[in-house]
């Protein structure tokens, strides 16, 4: 095995391949799953907003399968919940590699962290407005 930050050519498209690499078949898949897990696990414990969010989406979904619509509008509602969770780890991303490339204030830094955060401000807005949408719909 090359050492931990060797960086491995290979000879067919003579390009750099990190030894990070992913693997393939059925090992990608399931190392996949448990880098998903790891994901999850490390945004519940450091993330502040993921675990409010994630508590709001147990709680929309379960709301929004009790309601009496139709399975596409329950479908719609749970969605929404889940592209705020989607959004929110992205933005999450962003900010730990910003941080990880340096904590110094620094203008362009200042606009990735805040590009997520507006992403994440649209989503919530989205789910907001498809919630009162298809309740209003239904219920007024």
């Amino acid at each position: 095995m090359a050492p931990r930050n060797a960086i491995i050519v290979d000879w067919r498209m003579e390009k750099p391949i990190s030894e990070f690499k992913s693997k393939s078949g059925l090992k990608r898949i399931v190392a996949a799953f448990f880098y998903s897990l790891d994901g999850f696990k490390a945004a519940w414990r450091e993330e502040h907003a993921f675990r409010q969010e994630l508590l709001l989406a147990i709680a929309g979904t379960i709301v929004a399968l009790l309601l009496h619509i139709s399975v596409f509008e329950k479908l719609v509602l749970i969605a929404v919940l889940v592209l705020v969770l989607i959004v929110e780890l992205i933005n999450s991303s962003v900010e730990a590699v910003v941080d990880r490339i340096s904590l110094e204030r620094h203008p362009l830094s200042k606009n990735a962290k805040d590009f997520g955060s507006a992403a994440v401000f649209l989503a919530c807005g989205l789910a907001l407005v498809t919630w009162v949408v298809v309740l209003a719909d239904r219920y007024w």
